[in-house]
């Protein structure tokens, strides 16, 4: 069906950059590009202020070395790479670790108020993964803070700002990005942008699950606009389950639980009360976490203290995918919480030091479910939090394959290899956000003018857009949504097999069916159920990438676990990544690649015996 264009009008807006997406990475790209000297519009599906970073508490990891002057860019690389399963682009790696440091400093200059050493220097805390107390911090509202300060940045540059406002399509002429096309959430206006170069910062994809951290803006429409534009994207079987979801009582379930809480001394327990932690040490970290209770109080003592620890971290501090299957292999053993998770404690502290150092997660707690977490654990499960998976960029520029078209933050991939550590994303999004942003202002200047969009293109993305309402006595896509996220938490969830992966790939053909015969009712304006029925293509697309990537991966590693393939095989699938592509055809495609070997000097960084390189 093609849309005649009489019938409808639409508005053309332009650009010399389009940044899709307000959360961190976004409005990081939309200063650098203005910075720049570029014109720039920010369009953002919810409103400002509302992205999904604010929900980013912990901190923002970089090597200041305020707290533990034994800290360094080379050991923040090769912790990121570590915790990674070496499966990093380790260009990306270094770039970060390097200018982690600077994107927090000159955050401090634009305003944001981080937390304070007894010295007046930006605190820092411990955190999974991390060798060293490294997350800069506003208690634990980092996220917020971080957004406050780039918006009041932001607002100053002159860029045009278009909220509430979904793209539909990203239109390219001789393999470079041209435009992109839109419509007002609000009052169902069509909108079509031209642009010079256009930078994805969409976020993630965790909406698909049916239990997740993420909030509802994340159905992956970023990774679909990319892939449907005929970009590669990478890594999607990478789905971080993060270890610490609410999972009770319901009026919190899936609320993410920082993993300040763990930073700052807390501990998991099991029904009978024990910290199983100490039972699920990898060996590739048993040198670097204490194996008795003993000495992980030690630590826990020599942090609070604020002396420098010389003893080895509680094991509640390995990496997120370790801690996450700890918590599922206590329940398949029977040891679970009343609620099928564990018990995760901070009130062992006094009250004053829980208010002071976790201030959000006391008041929300205690205000949404009557939860004192000085005084009662909470009960914590695996919650879908992150996707390693992305579009994937040149680790210098942020392009992607197709010319003038850039990613940033979750958006992206590489930086994360199998395993993202907590508090690399927002110190991600600020050092690959400017990058993004400068590498997309520097296009624009290097082009002649805006090319001519195909009306027939446009005339196409128009039908599809309102196809919905053609529909009579069709599924309510609500539906369709729920059973969609109920069967990727079945099927393509925490634990995987062979078999189940299958299935989902049958089950998500079906789905697909059932997408395309749903009716929204109602009008275009103010209208949920439009915006959902548009919303899967994009989340049933996203959805196969992560099935077909995970069948694929015959073991286990990072955010990848098949019970089919348990253990991790390096000599093969340690070596090589993932690669999704669309075809000619329309069909989708997967390959696997290695990034270039990586720089002796970096490599001396690492730990040899982890690498499994043959002699």
């Amino acid at each position: 069906m093609r849309y005649d264009l009489t019938d409808d009008n639409y508005t053309t807006h332009e650009h010399d950059v389009v940044v899709i997406g307000a959360g961190g990475a976004g409005l990081r790209a939309a200063i650098s590009a203005s910075q720049e000297g570029a014109s720039v519009a920010l369009v953002c599906k919810s409103m400002l202020g509302k992205a999904h970073t604010v929900m980013a508490e912990g901190g923002a990891a970089a090597a200041l070395g305020n707290k533990d002057p034994r800290d360094n860019w080379q050991v923040h690389f090769r912790d990121t790479m570590k915790g990674g399963k070496y499966l990093n682009d380790w260009r990306m790696a270094r770039i970060h670790a390097q200018q982690a440091p600077d994107r927090i400093r000159e955050l401090e200059t634009w305003g944001a108020v981080f937390d304070r050493t007894p010295e007046g220097l930006t605190s820092q805390r411990n955190f999974g993964g991390h060798t060293y107390p490294r997350l800069a911090h506003i208690g634990d509202a980092t996220g917020l803070e971080l957004i406050r300060t780039l918006q009041e940045k932001g607002v100053h540059m002159g860029m045009d700002v278009f909220m509430e406002f979904t793209v539909r399509r990203l239109f390219t002429k001789e393999g470079t990005v041209v435009g992109c096309f839109a419509y007002d959430r609000n009052d169902g206006s069509l909108h079509l942008f031209k642009a010079k170069s256009i930078v994805l910062a969409t976020g993630g994809i965790t909406r698909c699950w049916a239990v997740c951290s993420g909030s509802w803006e994340y159905t992956g429409e970023g990774h679909a606009l990319a892939y449907w534009a005929g970009a590669e994207l990478g890594d999607m079987e990478f789905v971080q389950f993060h270890p610490t979801g609410m999972i009770w009582p319901p009026s919190v379930k899936g609320i993410l639980v920082t993993e300040g809480v763990r930073g700052e001394g807390g501990m998991l327990t099991n029904s009978e009360g024990e910290r199983f932690m100490f039972d699920y040490i990898p060996d590739m970290y048993k040198d670097e976490f204490a194996d008795t209770e003993k000495e992980a109080l030690e630590w826990v003592d020599e942090v609070i203290s604020g002396k420098l620890a010389t003893k080895r971290r509680p094991p509640e501090l390995l990496t997120r995918d370790v801690v996450a299957k700890a918590i599922n292999s206590e329940r398949e053993a029977g040891r679970a919480s009343e609620h099928g998770g564990a018990y995760l404690d901070i009130s062992w502290r006094s009250p004053e030091e829980v208010k002071k150092k976790l201030p959000g997660m006391y008041h929300q707690f205690k205000e949404l479910a009557a939860v004192d977490i000085t005084k009662t654990p909470m009960e914590v499960g695996p919650t879908a939090h992150y996707v390693m998976g992305g579009v994937k960029v040149d680790s210098e520029s942020q392009e992607s394959t197709i010319q003038g078209l850039y990613a940033a933050g979750e958006a992206a991939t590489g930086l994360h290899g199998a395993n993202r550590l907590g508090g690399n994303s927002l110190t991600d999004l600020l050092v690959f956000g400017k990058i993004a942003g400068e590498s997309a202002a520097k296009r624009a200047t290097e082009s002649d003018g805006f090319a001519d969009i195909d009306e027939a293109e446009i005339a196409d993305v128009i039908a599809e857009t309102l196809a919905p309402f053609a529909r009579e006595d069709g599924e309510n896509p609500a539906k369709v949504v729920e059973d969609l996220r109920e069967m990727m938490q079945e099927k393509v969830g925490i634990i995987r097999n062979g078999s189940l992966l299958e299935e989902a790939l049958s089950d998500l053909e079906e789905l697909e069916a059932r997408a395309a015969l749903t009716s929204p009712g109602g009008s275009r304006i103010y209208n949920p159920g439009w915006h959902q029925a548009l919303e899967l293509s994009a989340m049933l697309d996203v959805s196969r990438m992560c099935a077909l990537a995970a069948l694929q991966r015959e073991e286990s590693r990072g955010g990848h676990t098949r019970d089919d393939f348990p253990v991790p095989d390096h000599k093969h699938w340690g070596k090589i990544n993932s690669v999704i592509a669309k075809e000619a055809d329309g069909s989708m495609s997967i390959e696997h690649r290695t990034y270039p070997p990586i720089d002796d000097e970096l490599k001396a960084l690492l730990d040899a015996d982890d690498l499994h390189e043959e002699g």
